[in-house]
């Protein structure tokens, strides 16, 4: 700034009034002072005006990884709605880093960021992120952490999951497997509720439906269609529900490459409406979350608890239920007969 001063030929406060739009200034002073800021590539410490003015600049954002494009679309509306109020991002992958995510935190404490925005993983410890929350204030996408009190932006998981469970059953599956995400993510259990629920209303055992775990990835969906399509003919689901679009993106994977015809020997139905989904052939029954939006409602939040608003949630954000060609009406006879050819 010294130099900026200098160059331009006013004072120091001068020139903190022009960067900081915090004072007047004559229009051929301000003039001077933005073209010595040109001619120097002058960039103001952002840590140390934060300081001064208390006002938010930078932001956490930890991310599990970027090949789930759910993860990826939450980023952008996380960085979106960041750049409009002018806050820096400081993104974080652990999977990508390769290190763990205490390493991430005392990277975020070196960024001098005011806050977290946090997208949990099927790895997610809970130590770790008891040292993420002594950064600032943290804000859970996604997910919520029982016992925690974090705040947090999600989605109508559960009532999404009645309706592409309920869908199934009106089309007349009853022998169905369920391919689920990790037991210990909220997301995972509201979603394993919302089958079990429309299945049990369609007046069938939600107890006889078979549960798979896997961890929201494409390998799992892959792994576990495998096994929930191994038993003796007669006795195989006529469709596969999976907690997620890319452990369905694996299931249609597999029945691809046993030669199972989706829908007509067994539909398969996701969850989160990646942009994949419906380019997948056949285009991808499942549920739209709303990944921008609450990359973005995020955001406000954690920008309303730096300026010390109370840590209160938003309502879950509405889904939609996107039906395509992955699901059709049950037909037991073909299943057998095309495994058999």
């Amino acid at each position: 700034m010294k130099d900026v001063a200098e160059r331009a030929g006013v004072a120091l406060s001068t020139v903190s009034y022009v960067l900081n739009d915090s004072g007047p200034v004559a229009d051929d002073r301000r003039a001077r002072v933005l073209e010595a800021v040109r001619a120097l590539g002058y960039l103001p410490n952002e840590s140390a005006r934060n300081l001064k003015r208390r006002n938010v600049a930078t932001v956490g954002l930890v991310v599990p990884d970027l090949v789930n494009q759910y993860f990826a679309m939450i980023a952008e509306g996380v960085e979106q709605a960041a750049s409009e109020k002018d806050v820096l991002v400081v993104f974080c992958t652990p999977e990508a880093s390769g290190e763990v995510e205490s390493w991430n935190s005392r990277l975020l404490r070196s960024q001098r960021v005011d806050g977290l925005i946090y997208l949990s993983g099927a790895d997610t410890r809970m130590e770790s992120l008891v040292e993420l929350t002594r950064v600032g204030p943290v804000v859970l996408v996604d997910e919520k952490l029982l016992g925690f009190g974090l705040p947090c932006v999600v989605s109508q998981n559960r009532r999404g999951a009645r309706e592409i469970a309920a869908h199934l059953t009106s089309l007349g599956h009853e022998r169905m497997a369920i391919l689920g995400g990790p037991p210990e993510l909220w997301t995972a259990e509201q979603r394993l509720s919302g089958y079990r629920e429309a299945i049990a209303a369609a007046g069938l055992d939600p107890d006889a439906v078979p549960v798979l775990t896997g961890d929201y990835r494409m390998e799992s969906g892959e792994q576990l269609a495998a096994e929930a399509l191994s038993p003796p003919s007669g006795e195989r689901p006529t469709a596969l529900i999976c907690a997620n679009d890319l452990m369905a993106i694996g299931a249609l994977s597999y029945c691809r490459r046993i030669g199972l015809r989706v829908p007509e020997d067994v539909s398969v139905v996701g969850f989160d409406d990646l942009p994949l989904a419906s380019l997948l052939t056949p285009s991808l029954t499942t549920v739209r979350q709303p990944a921008r939006e609450l990359g973005v409602e995020a955001v406000k939040l954690l920008l309303s608890l730096v300026d010390g608003a109370e840590p209160t949630s938003p309502p879950p954000a509405p889904v939609t239920l996107m039906i395509r060609e992955s699901t059709g009406p049950a037909s037991v006879n073909s299943y057998e007969t095309n495994l058999a050819s």
